[in-house]
C-alpha cells in the first residue's frame, strides 16, 4: 500500500522559509515521477514543482521559480521541498503526489498517490 506524509508546514511573515517533507512508503521510489502541488481556499489545484526518478526537475510553476527548490534523498524515500522568500499568496495547503506505476510502467502525469496535505500559512 503506497502512502506518502507530509510535514513541515506552518505559520510565517512574509519573507521566511519553510522546508516541507514528503516521506513514501510502499512506492517504487526510484521509478515514478512526484511532485508537490498546493490549493488555496476557493481555487483551484496546481502544481508547484515535479522532479523525476533520476532526479530532474521537470519544472515548477511560473510563482515560484527562483523561491522554491525541489530535490529527492533516495535512501530515505524522500521529496523534499524549499521555500524561501515566502509570500501571502503563496499561503495553502501543500500536498505530496505521485504518479501511477501499474503494468510495469509509470503513468505520465497520472498523479494517483496523495498525502493528507500540510498547512502553509504565510502572514504579511
Amino acid at each position: 500500500q503506497v502512502q506518502l506524509a507530509e510535514s513541515g508546514g506552518g505559520s510565517v511573515q512574509a519573507g521566511g522559509s519553510l522546508k516541507l517533507t514528503c516521506a513514501t512508503s510502499g512506492y517504487r521510489f526510484l521509478t515514478c515521477e512526484m511532485g508537490w502541488f498546493r490549493q488555496a481556499p476557493g481555487k483551484e489545484r496546481e502544481m508547484v514543482a515535479t522532479i523525476n526518478f533520476n532526479g530532474g526537475v521537470r519544472g515548477f510553476a511560473d510563482s515560484v521559480k527562483g523561491r522554491f527548490s525541489i530535490w529527492q534523498d533516495h535512501a530515505k524515500k524522500t521529496v523534499y521541498l524549499q521555500m524561501r522568500n515566502l509570500k501571502s499568496e503563496d499561503t495553502a495547503m501543500y500536498y505530496c503526489a505521485a504518479e501511477k506505476y501499474e503494468g510495469g510502467r509509470c503513468w505520465e502525469y497520472d498523479y494517483v498517490y496523495w498525502g493528507q496535505g500540510t498547512q502553509v500559512s504565510v502572514s504579511s
